[in-house]
């Protein structure tokens, strides 16, 4: 699970109030920024580490496991 919140409220607090904002900054094309800013995808590794590098947010903070389903026996 990702969580774009997080994410969005710190780009806003260093001035990133736009997901243009976002690409610039993490040189990346715009699309993927917009996804990254409405949650549409999470995170590459490689995208993480840029945030990590750029906003200070660690990948484990923008990152959350989901709790493994249970699927009954068949």
């Amino acid at each position: 699970m990702y969580d774009r919140a997080h994410l969005v409220a710190v780009a806003t607090d260093k001035g990133d109030r736009h997901y243009t904002d976002l690409a610039v900054r993490l040189k990346v094309a715009p699309v993927t920024a917009w996804r990254l800013w409405t949650g549409k995808t999470a995170p590459s590794a490689r995208l993480a580490a840029a945030v990590q590098d750029e906003y200070g947010i660690p990948a484990s903070r923008l990152l959350k496991l989901s709790e493994p389903s249970t699927q009954a026996a068949a």
